[in-house]
């Protein structure tokens, strides 16, 4: 896949195909600017969870991993599939995830 392609989806839209492997799809009705701020914010904390395993700090890998969760399920890859949500829980999800992200990390 080259970089300015959008990965191969399952014909149902839930999932992303890379290298052969299915991985969630990004809930669709997440619109685009605070999607780019989630996906802001998830790539900071994974840049922090590979800064914390090269300096060995356990709990500052753990806090990163709780960052990368959060913004996870903010977009829909992990918890409860978007697809059987409602269109208010989607809302809720991906506006509190965003609110607590901007909290803990406003310099994104």
């Amino acid at each position: 896949m080259e970089a300015d392609q959008s990965p191969e989806r399952t014909p149902d839209g839930h999932f992303v195909v890379v290298r052969g492997r299915k991985w969630r799809a990004t809930d669709p009705s997440i619109p685009e600017e605070p999607a780019a701020r989630l996906r802001s914010h998830l790539m900071s904390a994974r840049r922090a969870v590979r800064d914390a395993l090269d300096q060995s700090d356990a709990r500052a890998e753990a806090a990163a991993r709780a960052r990368v969760n959060r913004a996870k399920v903010a977009l829909g890859e992990r918890g409860t599939p978007w697809w059987e949500q409602s269109d208010r829980a989607r809302r809720e999800r991906w506006e509190g995830g965003l609110a607590e992200l901007d909290e803990r990390a406003p310099d994104v």
